[in-house]
């Protein structure tokens, strides 16, 4: 039945569909204007048309390919189904995911974000923007950001400590908590001393945009080159916060591989050259232990009942590529914590 209601959604726009396909929480669209995307969103009825704003401005230069939204026959963005859902109809492109084995693959991605950060900056710059500065949220302080993820993760190790009987990741988390706490409060303290502030302070001034889940899940290989998907959690704040998480999510599968991170850094820079408080700033995000501190917060708020046998993978994985990372950071970007 739900899968009726989301499908007559479509009813509300100047489309024919000749044929859908249900993928993870969306429908493939094969329409008379082209390959879309129905899906459902919780974006707000105010930052839809921002996104819209942004991504038809991309979409025009032609520099990026992007997931822009479609309008309805009455004008909106946004449609709800009859049980209350929310959805939007986004512009798509027949390919796949980029494949994060493929070296060649991943620095096209780290190309093309340069490229996206270049004519986001560009937007930030114009003074005719078609919307107020200030319009789009902006991102927390990354100072404020890492000091809530280490009181969390004391706020856990009292918890399991308070527990009469541990259980496997309860004792690999309590046998690892010092050394990666310690490594978590270093890189806040080296945050504090070095430029990060002021890039954070000068960024959100700017207005600059940052796409907020670039990951190689949303990019869509479309021939020789890639669409940039999901733009749902674009805000403003650093804009390398970006190339940030696209180098971690992956070099957490090449198992911190010098050479490959390298390249990708490389493959940035060939378009948009790094500051040094930039390159700093990257530096010290990768070596905070992100996912340690994620694989315990999410424990932490899970159903205690059913240890998954994947969160002790992941938090074994966390601790065990730690010297991996450390290497990696002390070559490619000059940081020793």
């Amino acid at each position: 039945m739900r899968e009726e209601y989301e499908l007559e959604v479509l009813e509300n726009y100047d489309i024919e569909v000749r044929s859908t396909r249900k993928i993870r929480g969306a429908f493939f669209c094969d329409t008379d204007k082209g390959t879309m995307l129905l899906k459902e969103t919780k974006l707000s009825g105010q930052r839809a048309p921002l996104l819209y704003m942004v991504l038809s401005r991309i979409e025009t230069t032609g520099n990026v390919k992007v997931d822009t939204p479609v309008f309805t026959k009455d004008g909106d963005l946004l449609v709800s189904s009859r049980e209350g859902r929310r959805y939007m109809l986004k512009k798509w492109y027949q390919g796949r995911e980029c494949d994060v084995r493929q070296e060649r693959e991943v620095l096209r991605g780290a190309e093309i974000l340069a490229v996206l950060h270049r004519e986001l900056e560009h937007m930030s710059s114009d003074p005719e923007l078609p919307w107020q500065k200030g319009s789009f949220l902006a991102a927390k302080d990354p100072m404020d950001e890492i000091s809530r993820h280490n009181r969390e993760l004391k706020k856990v190790r009292s918890f399991i400590r308070g527990r009469v009987s541990k259980n496997e990741f309860e004792y690999l988390f309590l046998d690892s908590f010092e050394k990666m706490y310690r490594l978590a409060e270093s890189v806040l303290e080296r945050m504090r001393n070095s430029g990060c502030s002021a890039l954070y302070r000068e960024s959100t001034v700017k207005d600059c945009l940052v796409h907020g889940d670039y990951n190689y899940h949303n990019l869509i290989v479309t021939g020789e080159t890639m669409a940039v998907t999901n733009f749902e959690h674009m805000h403003s704040g650093i804009q390398v916060h970006d190339l940030y998480y696209f180098i971690r999510k992956t070099m957490e599968k090449y198992i911190w591989k010098q050479k490959t991170g390298q390249k990708i850094l490389e493959a940035y820079e060939s378009v948009r050259p790094l500051s040094p408080r930039e390159k700093e700033y990257i530096g010290l995000c990768l070596a905070y232990p992100e996912k340690y501190w994620k694989t315990a917060s999410t424990y932490y708020h899970s159903n205690k009942a059913w240890l998954s046998q994947k969160s002790v993978e992941k938090l074994e994985l966390a601790v065990r590529q730690n010297e991996e990372k450390k290497a990696f950071l002390e070559n490619i970007f000059s940081i020793s914590i």
